[in-house]
């Protein structure tokens, strides 16, 4: 089957990739379409270090083809999305509701994937549990939501990185309540969903922060009351958001990843405010801070996956969209086949994209 490979040093599609058999607990999923997120391109630019050969991608949804004999909560036919949370569901983080504290599948990268045939066939990683840039994979059942059948697949694929990401920042982690403030630095697909989820819960005023003028009209149709654009390096983002809010606001969505923009986030507070850090910088950064400026009840935050329970959690995110209050469809800015994979990253790195999405034709 075709999938996309990072052999660590260029991604292509592949066509001799075989997938293994089922093991208990597991599912088969084809896949029918998969979000291009940054955290792929961090895998890429060595910002995420992973292990190569991966079959790369997280964020996807498809059509269940093959249960293991004791698996209970999905079937044959089933449309799902897939959650990167390889959580046991037994645990106690599990059964206490904190699926991304499960410690039993951290740091454990499996590899259902094989490449080559004879003497040459070669064991291939999943990216982040699900290894979704293909034609089929296998996940825990777990990893597996039934959705409805009527929800575009497109459009769903993206609830499992990139909506449980943003909106499950402001909704489980932050929990912002209504009229508090919101300063969310960086309009990509996190943070697009960081602001959709600041509008749903009646945050005001809702302030977007990038450096492309074009997200502009993105921001503002996800929600976004204000949009800042920093012309230079010399540009005072402090004072631009003091114009808005005189004495700072209640939260900030740092979903660069940048360790300075992190300090400058601590800098945007209100006495009593939050920065949420949800942009992944290159590992082992280190972030710093003015301590004189955190006495004032001021709090710093990390977030994983947004602090998600996909199995609440993503029935809440499509239940929201088909009462027209979660917007998915205008996440989509366009759809490739993996064979165009360069030039939706391409398109990804020009700022062209909310979330572009790759489609795999059965």
């Amino acid at each position: 089957m075709r999938a996309i490979v990072w052999d660590g040093k260029a991604a292509s599609v592949e066509s001799d990739i075989q997938v293994r058999d089922l093991r208990p607990g597991e599912v088969r999923v084809r896949i029918e379409s998969a979000g291009l997120c940054h955290s792929d391109v961090s895998v890429l630019n060595g910002t995420i270090m992973f292990p190569p050969p991966v079959v790369l991608g997280h964020e996807g949804a498809g059509e269940i083809v093959a249960v293991a004999p004791d698996v209970t909560n999905v079937a044959v036919g089933d449309h799902v999305v897939l959650s990167t949370l390889g959580n046991c569901g037994q645990c106690a983080a599990c059964d206490s509701g904190k699926p991304t504290f499960c410690r039993v599948g951290q740091g454990k990268l499996s590899r259902p994937f094989t490449k080559g045939e004879g003497e040459d066939v070669q064991k291939v990683f999943q990216f982040a549990n699900l290894g979704v840039f293909c034609e089929e994979t296998v996940v825990k059942a777990t990893q597996a939501v039934k959705i409805p059948d009527d929800v575009p697949l497109a459009s769903a694929s993206l609830i499992g990185c990139g909506v449980l990401t943003g909106v499950g920042a402001v909704f489980n982690r932050a929990k912002v309540q209504h009229g508090e403030s919101v300063v969310v630095i960086g309009v990509g697909g996190i943070g697009l969903n960081v602001i959709q989820g600041a509008a749903l819960s009646d945050a005001l005023p809702v302030i977007a922060v990038d450096t492309n003028p074009a997200k502009e009209s993105y921001a503002k149709l996800f929600g976004a009351t204000h949009f800042i654009c920093p012309d230079g390096p010399d540009f005072d983002l402090v004072e631009a958001v003091k114009e808005i809010c005189p004495n700072g606001v209640d939260y900030v969505f740092e979903c660069v990843g940048s360790t300075a923009l992190i300090k400058t986030s601590t800098d945007l507070l209100d006495w009593g405010g939050t920065v949420v850090m949800l942009g992944v910088p290159k590992m082992g950064s280190e972030a710093s801070f003015v301590v004189s400026t955190m006495y004032n009840d001021k709090t710093i935050m990390g977030c994983r996956y947004g602090s998600a329970r996909p199995q609440f959690d993503i029935p809440l995110m499509v239940k929201l969209y088909q009462a027209g209050r979660l917007k998915l469809d205008e996440l989509v800015s366009q759809t490739y086949p993996l064979e165009d994979f360069q030039k939706a990253l391409d398109e990804l790195h020009d700022g062209k994209l909310a979330r572009g999405v790759l489609t795999v034709p059965a």
